[in-house]
């Protein structure tokens, strides 16, 4: 279940709320004596989180399916860019290697032993995974509020926070993005797709910008959104250009032009998470910052976020 981007700001007790987390996005089932791992898309993610997985191994129940975020924390606050070191890894002992902690924040419960929980309220849901759920590190159930306050989301904001997840108490839990949840997020920032390069210049490596852009529905024409040179370092230029080089094209994925000089092509496959200040009126990006690589959503799926709610 997805969540929807929100400018609303009034709210009544049906809805509770959570901080967004900065992260990627997990369900975790165990089944039997072993865990498994997957991200929203399906992919194995047991082998990059291994503690995870063994932090499932001693829960008392043999069939249950949690759904959560993966985050790193950096001084208290979670840091994808930090999480990015984690991100890839298949073996254990890479992961270790990393240096990179990580926290699997529990948020809902799914499946209990053999019983669907999906038709009941969240707010049922929620009761069950506290009392069910035990609790080790890396383990951790994500706080909620049961009352709105429009503080909550300023001081969200002051706390570098991402924001705010806000979501129907007596909603069932569906598959897709439902406005049953609401994303109420302090800045700008959302996943974009790479359709391209400039070169470098003076001491840097790898390239100069990644060219941005967005598609007008799931699998639909992809729009120019504009460029990103900021927020990358060394390693980040290196492993980019690396993938860039395997993905290259004669021309230009974008259904718009582009107005930049000796710009590279590539495959629209990779997709950035960026964060940026706003949306000019011709639809591009207002000082956009790299936040990192996803790879737990197709490129064919990114469009432009546009509040609702």
């Amino acid at each position: 279940m997805l969540a929807v981007r929100s400018d609303r700001s009034d709210f009544d007790d049906r809805w509770l709320f959570e901080r967004k987390l900065d992260g990627v996005r997990v369900l975790a089932a165990r089944s039997g004596t072993g865990a498994e791992l997957v991200s929203r898309t399906g992919q194995p993610l047991s082998a990059t989180y291994p503690e995870i997985a063994a932090a499932l191994a001693p829960q008392r129940h043999d069939d249950l399916v949690l759904d959560g975020e993966v985050v790193a924390l950096d001084r208290g606050r979670t840091s994808f860019s930090l999480l990015q070191r984690r991100m890839g890894l298949t073996d254990a002992r890479a992961a270790a290697a990393s240096g990179v902690t990580v926290t699997y924040y529990v948020f809902d419960l799914l499946r209990l032993d053999g019983h669907d929980l999906t038709r009941l309220p969240l707010r049922t849901r929620k009761a069950l995974l506290r009392r069910e759920l035990v609790l080790a590190a890396p383990l951790r159930l994500t706080p909620h509020r049961n009352a709105w306050d429009p503080a909550m989301l300023q001081d969200a904001c002051r706390r570098g926070w991402e924001g705010l997840i806000a979501k129907r108490a007596d909603g069932r839990y569906a598959e897709g993005r439902s406005a049953d949840w609401l994303k109420l997020k302090c800045s700008a920032g959302q996943e974009l797709v790479i359709g391209g390069w400039t070169a470098p210049s003076g001491a840097r490596t790898g390239f100069g910008a990644l060219l941005l852009g967005h598609h007008d529905e799931p699998g639909g024409a992809l729009r120019y959104a504009g460029k990103v040179g900021t927020g990358f370092d060394q390693a980040a230029l290196r492993r980019i250009a690396a993938l860039l080089s395997g993905l290259a094209r004669p021309a230009s994925p974008f259904a718009d032009p582009v107005r930049e000089s000796a710009a590279h092509w590539v495959e629209p496959r990779l997709v950035a998470q960026i964060a940026f200040t706003e949306w000019t009126r011709d639809g591009k990006l207002r000082h956009p910052r790299f936040l990192g690589l996803r790879d737990d959503k197709p490129a064919g799926q990114v469009v432009r976020e546009r509040p609702q709610g």
